[in-house]
């Protein structure tokens, strides 16, 4: 009822989303842009809340849709003029850390792992396989560089540093939106882009998060005891919850296992 009397003053709320999972567009990943645009948008919009809090999770994946979400998160921040506050779970490196740069503020349990600010590219080689068993591969292409880095051809020494270029423009990037976001808050002493990772104490002390918390009572401390809490977050669809993509779950679960594995986890 306290919602529809003039000028009674309601509870604070914060938003809270959640951000679990390996970043990929598609059905290859749990987080990408196009199934988190509806819940931020409706964190962000849905009455006036106190502050929009991101749980992470996540080891990391790919670039842009890490960028993109990002930026959907700092676009709405501005507009609602409503600040960002990021909790770290188990993880947030690599892309994950990336997200939660995009919060104005960030915090850990003491034995989260944080950073991975790098860029990586995994493939294989089976030529050789190959011709030990007597199949001969055919690529016909227009354009010398279009069958760059075939598994199944001997590597080019100039795909190779093509390659490296563009993950290294792609770390600048990356590095870039660290420096803006945590502007005045990195060490300026310590080498923070080689990929290394860290637990919670650490990276607060190289100005990678802000400090040891927890979601709830750091709200609680912030907005008063009374303050709720809606939760927002990717849904799976109807048919997906029933196991219609079992094989394509299956293989999605052992990716993302795979990546959490790099940390220990």
């Amino acid at each position: 009822m306290k919602r529809w009397i003039p000028f009674m003053k309601s509870d604070p709320t914060v938003a809270v989303v959640r951000l679990q999972g390996v970043i990929a567009g598609g059905s290859r990943g749990t987080l990408n842009d196009q199934a988190l645009a509806s819940a931020i948008e409706k964190a962000f919009s849905r009455g006036k809340p106190a502050a929009v809090a991101l749980e992470i999770n996540s080891p990391g994946g790919s670039a842009v849709q890490s960028s993109l979400i990002g930026a959907r998160i700092r676009r709405l921040a501005s507009e609602k003029d409503v600040p960002v506050i990021a909790f770290v779970e188990d993880v947030a490196a690599s892309g994950g850390y990336w997200l939660a740069a995009a919060a104005d503020e960030i915090y850990a349990d003491s034995s989260s792992v944080v950073g991975s600010i790098g860029v990586i590219s995994a493939s294989f080689g089976a030529h050789e396989l190959l011709t030990r068993q007597g199949v001969e591969r055919r690529v016909y292409t227009a354009g010398k560089s279009k069958s760059m880095l075939d598994p199944f051809r001997p590597e080019k020494p100039e795909d190779v540093e093509r390659l490296k270029g563009l993950l290294n423009d792609i770390h600048t990037n990356f590095i870039e939106h660290v420096k803006a976001r945590r502007v005045g808050k990195l060490d300026a002493e310590a080498d923070l882009f080689t990929g290394e990772v860290w637990l919670a104490e650490k990276a607060k002390a190289l100005g990678l998060i802000d400090g040891i918390g927890h979601l709830k009572p750091m709200m609680q401390d912030r907005f008063g005891d009374k303050v709720k809490f809606r939760q927002y977050g990717v849904r799976r669809p109807f048919f997906a919850r029933l196991g219609a993509h079992l094989m394509e779950d299956a293989v999605s679960s052992i990716e993302e296992r795979a990546a959490y594995a790099r940390f220990g986890l």
